[in-house]
């Protein structure tokens, strides 16, 4: 769950980008789902091409005397950090007690420098997002907490199954919480300096925790990015809006009993609007001749408005009032659609890229007994790579279909930008940033 996250939006695009986030979330960019498979759970790591000259690898001399001298800065570091905390009310017993044999950790900082090369389709995404083995690892989710999550549904109006599939998207279900040590990994982030503002802000969170007496510094593990236990609160977040549903004086999100996450993670969602008995989207098939332009996030309509454009659900129905409505197309005109609604935006605050929120709603739909998604994606499409992402946004810019940035995320003022030049050149006005569109304005 990225809590930290606080008003952005990677909208609709078929290519899901590990890479970091506006801080309007629970994490800093949207991670790969953690992959169940029998008797273990693993994570799945994207394989990365890459047309850059490689570096020379170190010596193994040279390896060390760069982790020495990071090593040196690092611990230099914390003794000026330290004044910053205490200024903002952290106690020198909590600092000594956090950063006992705390060293530099030189893989978060890796982790760190390659995630935006890593990409993924949308269907690749939600084939893992929503397998067979976690709908039905979901379903016995379900069954074996059925009581503390009726608990935590009449507490909170959240549907238990919304909340299980955000835990089995965060952590399998609880069974890959991380196991970094979150002062370690948040302090390496921080003296790193590319995010440090960011990083030492989450650092400051993670030790008000642990002052405060919820858990001791060496439990509190998480991701390399300090996202912590079943459901991946970022420490900010859980200062703001984790609960002590157990009633023990503690917001124990680490232990083995998931009550407290999950109970903290329906608190979250009933605290940024969530509207209990309205889904998050709806799959729909659009009429022939369809105008592509209507299909944006900015555009809101009726279910009943929708469907005398010609907008049904998959068995050719209107879709019921559940209130004002946009069109997502996570893949453009060729792959599925969806009428999407207020929750699709509660969910899209823990996470805001479109393929985690889809994933959450569609596993949640799945472990309720719903059917799989109808429409067939463009399954021959690959996902642009960090690079060519951002070659698409410089060429549209020179072009004149400013896109207001390159950084390499396709997000709602990139999106315009295509769905701009679509119309100048009679394409499809869908918004799809595809290879085939990049390989077009190559050619010019």
């Amino acid at each position: 769950m990225r809590i930290w996250l606080t008003a952005a939006i990677l909208a609709a695009s078929a290519t899901v980008a590990v890479s970091a986030a506006p801080q309007s979330s629970l994490r800093p960019q949207l991670r790969p789902v953690a992959i169940e498979t029998t008797g273990a759970t693993t994570v799945e790591v994207a394989a990365v091409t890459s047309l850059r000259p490689m570096t020379r690898p170190l010596l193994p001399a040279e390896k060390t005397a760069q982790l020495a001298a990071s090593e040196r800065g690092f611990q230099s570091w914390i003794k000026g950090f330290r004044k910053r905390a205490g200024a903002q009310g952290i106690s020198s017993s909590t600092l000594d007690r956090a950063f006992r044999g705390v060293t530099y950790d030189a893989d978060v900082i890796r982790r760190d420098r390659n995630q935006s090369e890593f990409t993924k389709t949308i269907w690749d995404y939600l084939d893992s997002a929503a397998s067979d083995t976690r709908i039905k690892n979901g379903k016995a989710a379900l069954r074996d907490q059925k009581t503390r999550l009726k608990r935590i549904e009449a507490r909170y109006g959240v549907e238990k199954e919304v909340v299980v599939a955000v835990w089995g998207l965060e952590s399998a279900y609880g069974s890959y919480r991380g196991d970094m040590d979150v002062v370690r990994s948040l302090a390496t982030l921080a003296y790193d300096g590319r995010r440090g503002k960011f990083f030492e802000s989450q650092l400051v969170a993670a030790l008000k925790i642990i002052q405060a007496g919820d858990v001791n510094p060496r439990k509190m593990t998480g991701s390399w990015a300090g996202a912590m236990g079943h459901t991946q609160f970022i420490p900010t977040s859980y200062l703001a809006y984790a609960v002590d549903f157990t009633g023990d004086g503690k917001r124990d999100i680490w232990s083995d009993n998931p009550s407290d996450a999950l109970a903290s993670t329906a608190a979250y969602l009933k605290r940024f609007g969530w509207t209990k008995g309205q889904p998050w989207g709806v799959e729909v098939v659009l009429p022939k001749g369809f105008n592509y332009a209507l299909a944006s996030r900015k555009i809101k309509k009726s279910p009943g408005e929708w469907a005398r454009l010609g907008v049904k659900d998959t068995a050719g129905r209107p879709v019921p009032n559940h209130g004002a409505a946009s069109i997502l197309l996570p893949a453009g005109g060729n792959g599925a659609a969806f009428m999407i609604f207020k929750n699709f935006a509660v969910i899209e605050r823990y996470n805001t890229a479109d393929a985690y929120v889809i994933g959450v709603g569609h596993l949640a739909d799945r472990i309720t007994g719903g059917q799989p998604i109808q429409a067939n994606w463009p399954r021959g499409d690959r996902a642009l790579t960090y690079k060519e992402r951002q070659e698409m946004q410089q060429r549209l810019t020179r072009a004149g279909f400013d896109t207001q940035g390159v950084d390499g995320k396709i997000g709602p003022k990139t999106i315009s930008a295509v769905r701009a030049y679509q119309q100048a050149h009679g394409l499809k006005p869908d918004g799809y940033a595809s290879l085939a569109l990049l390989k077009r304005l190559q050619n010019g």
